[in-house]
């Protein structure tokens, strides 16, 4: 970030700055382990802990000021800035940085891909000017901050990833980032037990146009749930709406790494913002074969076993209900020289539609050319109950086992696993993480 003076920090945060040092910030940390004698640090309270009970330490350690919501008494006051809410005062700053930003920011949300579509973009971007973009999926009340402090001031394009779980949450951040083009990839029920109906989630996606000024530009998926609504509150912003689709594309021919309709969608809205941004679309198709799956999110393994190797999707995430059928037709679609076997974990913050839309999944599955199903959490127990008896499954209650079982018991030469689940309550990325350590292990 701009360096910037104990006193612009008071101001900036609008608190007493009489009997705090003077001292120049360049950096800002959340993480006692990582401040430096020119760091911010604000302390942060979490579910789990409080970073005010750090403040001693990182003071001791040479950082120069903190951030804290009370003033404590064992740190001396003229390393604290006192403010009433240390989160908030966090994203005022991340706000006054993306302020002395130079170059165009591109803000996106989106129920499911939008990590993907994100880096797709910057990888693009990236082939014309100095590209910045959020790292990872940091895209809530620290992420967006912390992705705000952290902007290379130098680069043409920022690219900043928003994501929710309730209304209120986009409008917020978006507040921040401010960008001149905000995009919105899709609406999904996710989060849905959050919401009074379906169409509340796509008015908080919405929210993301609340930032725009009046000469941004609106990006929607066309195709996707609510897309009039979407582009109707998008007029309310701004005049200037760009949509994509199926049947509304730049006609730039291109390849995709990866099978799926969603690799699609991620690089037709990509090729948008690159016509939106008066770049050369050709140019930009002709990367686009160059742009892998990530972590998690798609990306393929190549395994080795005992008796030859098998490809492992590594889909595990997230598991989402529209995605995990994306990715169960994906296989589907897929040529293997083996068994197809799919390895999925519940999904989670469904609410009461939960029960509905496992066995909407196990009908899908009922449907497919995939040999063999492994359920895993007892949210599955409906999906696994939906499939033919002629079509293999297997049950468990939590991911423990399940690694074993394909390595020792299922696994045969040539077979194709995909792994799909809500990541923390199936933690099916453990069964992946350790078919990745046993495959490289060989």
């Amino acid at each position: 970030m701009e360096k910037i003076t104990s006193l612009k920090l008071a101001q900036i945060l609008g608190c007493e700055a009489d009997k705090v040092a003077n001292v120049v910030i360049d950096n800002i940390s959340t993480d006692s382990r990582k401040v430096t004698s020119t760091s911010l640090f604000i302390a942060i309270k979490g579910e789990r802990f409080d970073a005010h009970n750090f403040v001693k330490d990182v003071i001791r350690a040479g950082c120069p000021l903190a951030v804290v919501d009370h003033l404590l008494d064992d740190v001396p006051q003229e390393h604290q800035l006192v403010v009433a809410d240390t989160l908030e005062a966090y994203g005022k700053i991340g706000a006054y940085n993306r302020s002395l930003f130079k170059g165009t920011v591109i803000g996106l949300t989106g129920s499911a891909g939008k990590t993907t579509t994100k880096e797709e973009i910057a990888f693009l971007l990236s082939k014309y000017a100095p590209t910045y973009a959020t790292k990872g999926n940091h895209n809530n009340a620290v992420g967006v901050p912390q992705s705000l402090c952290e902007m290379d001031m130098n680069a043409r394009y920022a690219v900043i990833e928003m994501g929710m779980s309730s209304k209120g949450e986009i409008s917020y951040l978006t507040g921040l980032v401010k960008p001149d083009i905000a995009i919105i990839t899709n609406v999904y029920p996710m989060h849905i037990e959050f919401f009074e109906n379906f169409e509340g989630i796509a008015r908080a996606k919405a929210e993301i146009f609340e930032g725009i000024s009046d000469k941004g530009t609106a990006i929607i998926n066309e195709d996707t749930n609510f897309a009039s609504l979407l582009q109707e509150i998008a007029k309310k912003y701004t005049p200037n709406i760009i949509t994509f689709g199926k049947n509304n594309h730049p006609k730039a021919e291109f390849i995709t790494q990866e099978e799926g309709e969603q690799y699609q969608y991620n690089a037709w809205c990509a090729l948008r913002v690159i016509e939106a941004l008066g770049l050369d679309v050709q140019k930009a198709a002709s990367y686009i074969k160059d742009f892998g799956a990530l972590e998690g999110r798609g990306k393929r393994h190549t395994l080795n076993m005992p008796n030859g190797s098998y490809t492992l999707i590594d889909d595990s995430y997230s598991g989402q209900p529209e995605a995990m059928i994306m990715a169960i037709n994906n296989l589907n679609k897929m040529q293997s020289k083996g068994r197809k076997i799919a390895v999925l974990g519940k999904m989670a913050e469904l609410g009461e539609t939960s029960q509905a839309r496992h066995k909407e999944v196990g009908q899908v599955l009922a449907q497919s050319n995939i040999d063999i199903v492994i359920g895993v959490c007892p949210e599955t127990k409906d999906m696994l109950a939906q499939l033919p008896t002629d079509k293999e499954q297997y049950y468990f209650d939590t991911k423990d086992g399940v690694a074993e079982f394909l390595l020792n018991k299922l696994l045969q030469n040539g077979d194709t696993v995909l792994i799909k689940g809500a990541r923390y309550s199936s933690q099916v990325y453990k069964i992946t993480e350790e078919l990745l350590r046993q495959g490289k292990m060989k």
